[in-house]
């Protein structure tokens, strides 16, 4: 007999993550209770994965998906600074498969227990294979890191390195074509990307403005632009290149898939020139690598630039949604 609704609930997604005290009521009454200690505020973010947008429609790993589906949407509390907390799960099923949801439970139970979030409640339904993951986070009040706060004169920095989670599409579409470890390598940045949570809680009151990479730096980086009201100067060559991308691609491509592949989850963020000293003492507390590639100046936009101080363009800057 197949499963119901509830049943489906109960065996697959009734108990995932840590015990959180904040949590005071989860997963089986109609709605959550999460109690906001003295001082802080939550913070929200939800996100959808779409089977043959945001993942493989075939040949893929459902336990990689959970951790993926749970990843990528926990890396908007680190680039807002928050500690996490819980998520909520709405899932649409074409049909019921449990081979299919015990993989992808286990998937998500182990994102769930490495990133400190609790599930506390969700939805199932059946239509094309979809998922929507909404984080909560806390934040002492007033300590959020926001888009808008960049200054003229402030630095420019990313984590990490940027450009295998690109490399890993090529993987996915064409699995031949790169040696097996190699391969592996890429899939993990793209299948398991690394939230930098603990990075967005050092960065508080420190850094002026923050934001995650997930459709690519150069489009990312632009909102930081457009809501701060200044321009951005990226110096090109000072960008941070995943090392096996830069030995298996030319470096023209390793160099556009770093500024423009997304999913990286990678954290970019300003800070005024005098709170630099800081970096490396807030790296080592992250456990990530941080690089200075570039600055804010007057003006509006983003420009890329070479070492001869000449203008890079592309022919798009990112992933972009509708087109």
């Amino acid at each position: 007999m197949a499963l119901g609704e509830f049943e489906l609930i109960r065996r697959y997604f009734s108990s995932l993550g840590p015990q959180h005290p904040s949590v005071t009521c989860g997963v089986g009454d109609d709605c959550a209770l999460l109690s906001i200690p003295f001082g802080y505020e939550l913070a929200l973010s939800i996100d959808t994965l779409v089977a043959g947008v945001h993942f493989p429609e075939k040949n893929y790993s459902p336990h990689l998906l959970g951790h993926r589906a749970l990843r990528v949407a926990a890396s908007d509390l680190a680039a807002a600074g928050a500690a996490p907390l819980a998520f909520t799960l709405a899932l649409t099923l074409p049909f019921v498969d449990e081979l299919w949801l015990g993989e992808f439970s286990r998937g998500l139970s182990e994102a769930a227990q490495q990133l400190s979030l609790t599930l506390i409640g969700g939805d199932t339904t059946c239509g094309a294979l979809s998922m929507s993951v909404q984080v909560h986070g806390l934040i002492s009040k007033g300590r959020m890191l926001k888009r808008s706060g960049a200054a003229v004169g402030d630095l420019v920095y990313v984590s990490g390195d940027l450009g295998a989670a690109r490399a890993a599409l090529d993987v996915l579409e064409h699995p031949s074509t790169i040696p097996a470890a190699i391969s592996a390598t890429f899939l993990q940045r793209y299948w398991q990307p690394e939230p930098r949570l603990q990075l967005g809680v050092q960065l508080r009151g420190v850094a002026s403005a923050c934001l995650d990479i997930s459709d690519g730096l150069l489009a990312d980086i632009t909102h930081i632009a457009e809501a701060s009201q200044i321009a951005i100067e990226i110096e090109s060559w000072k960008v941070p290149i995943n090392a096996e991308v830069c030995k298996n691609y030319s470096s023209s491509d390793a160099l556009c898939f770093a500024l423009t592949g997304g999913d990286d989850y990678e954290l970019c963020f300003t800070l005024p020139e005098k709170n630099s000293g800081q970096i490396n003492m807030i790296a080592e507390a992250a456990g990530c690598s941080l690089t200075c590639i570039g600055r804010v100046v007057e003006g509006a936009g983003v420009r890329c630039l070479d070492q001869q101080n000449k203008l890079l363009q592309f022919d798009r800057n990112g992933y972009r949604h509708f087109q």
